[in-house]
């Protein structure tokens, strides 16, 4: 495989931002298996961006000769309060959520699953991660609050300014070449790429997948408008049955012939389709055309856009998504104990 290939597999939907291409590129050339990392706070149940997408997303990278770290960000996770602030809670919630991408077909034996509980023993991470906040201000820090799904106003604990140091502590610990995280974690990856050079380090390629928009859409009174746990309604869980994505999927927001954000769409343009061709059927009595084929994302959002009817799309995604999580949760329900958590 040659390098485009490579930087095409990185840059495939849901990637929406690299920074920079170039460096990608260089790197790519330079060095045979560069590493890259995710981390994940262990922090309840799976929706389909954390749990099929990043999937889809580690497998990409894979597929791109790229060595991958999954850090599960169990500290992290007890400073931001997640399970209580239990660590032990905590844990087993990250058991679950490997499980969850084994499902999806990721090869845990090809990547190295690292738990922050394990890298926190050294003391050089933390050399770093004091390092790292003696060339960061307070208001720096403040702004990076967003990475724990926090407002600014929100940082009343000193233990919450630990928080970005230590995820950008992370990416130099693990050596990592890349960081493959959501738009949400940008700030921090920012900041490493302005500090790593001034405590004799490097500048990662920050590569930012696409947050999938809440099926409830934009309102007026809320400026984060992504997919969340936090609210059950508004998001398609791994586990969920098939009658719950329909009702989910017939009560999400869905204007007729609008496609900004649309999260309806949403799914088909970042998890169905994904930029490439495939067969996507929507099915449809002869009375109102009968079925209809589409290969690509681009001719299913022209048809929208040009009339095709918000229930008959709603269907359709429905039965897609039904299908691409089924493994999963067929695969929990034979094996409940890792549920048991969340009860």
């Amino acid at each position: 495989m040659d390098t485009e290939e490579r930087f095409q597999l990185i840059a495939k939907l849901p990637t929406e931002e690299i920074v920079t291409g170039k460096e990608l590129l260089e790197l790519l050339e330079t060095k045979e298996r560069p590493i890259a990392y995710d981390g994940f706070e262990p922090s309840g149940m799976a929706h389909i961006a954390a749990g099929l997408m990043r999937a889809q997303k580690i497998n990409d990278l894979l597929e791109a000769d790229v060595r991958f770290k999954l850090l599960i960000a169990d500290w992290h996770a007890w400073i931001n309060n997640k399970m209580g602030g239990d660590l032990d809670k905590i844990r087993k919630v990250g058991e679950y959520l490997i499980k969850v991408w084994e499902t999806f077909g990721v090869d845990t034996k090809k990547i190295d699953v690292i738990w922050a509980s394990d890298i926190v023993k050294d003391p050089d991470y933390w050399k770093k991660v004091i390092m790292i906040a003696k060339e960061t201000t307070i208001a720096r820090m403040r702004r990076c609050a967003t990475i724990m799904g926090r407002q600014e106003k929100e940082m009343q604990h000193v233990s919450q300014f630990f928080y970005p140091a230590m995820q950008c502590a992370d990416i130099f610990q693990l050596e990592c070449d890349i960081t493959q995280l959501g738009m949400d974690q940008r700030k921090v990856n920012m900041l490493a790429r302005e500090v790593g050079p001034k405590i004799g380090f490097w500048k990662p390629v920050v590569v930012s997948h696409h947050l999938l928009i809440g099926l409830q859409g934009p309102t007026r009174m809320e400026m984060d408008i992504k997919m969340s746990k936090s609210k059950p309604e508004n998001a398609i869980f791994v586990h969920d049955s098939e009658n719950a994505i329909k009702d989910k999927l017939k009560k999400a927001y869905c204007p007729p012939k609008e496609i900004e954000d649309n999260p309806v769409l949403e799914l088909c343009k970042y998890v169905i389709f994904r930029g490439e061709e495939r067969s996507f059927v929507i099915e449809r009595p002869e009375k109102y055309g009968g079925n209809i084929e589409f290969q690509t994302y681009e001719e299913l959002e022209k048809a929208y856009r040009n009339g095709l009817h918000p229930l008959d799309l709603k269907n359709a995604v429905a039965r897609e998504i039904n299908e691409m999580i089924k493994p999963c949760r067929e695969y929990f329900e034979k094996h409940p104990e890792y549920l048991e958590i969340f009860k």
